[in-house]
């Protein structure tokens, strides 16, 4: 099986297999944030799939 594009666009698996993406929801919401709020939306946050969904979407990966 090939693996699902869209999925390996958004989402960057670490050497030790984490899954790590940005935080869903924030392009462009940041006007009226203060500093802090709006650097800690740029932070990566952890993404959690099951091994069903793994093998089936990060399959080379």
């Amino acid at each position: 099986m090939k693996s699902n594009k869209s999925y390996l666009k958004r989402i960057k698996v670490t050497k030790n297999g984490k899954l790590i993406t940005r935080k869903i929801g924030q392009n462009h919401f940041n006007a009226k944030n203060r500093t802090n709020t709006t650097l800690a939306k740029r932070r990566p946050v952890a993404f959690y799939m099951t091994n069903k969904n793994r093998g089936r979407y990060l399959n080379n990966a």
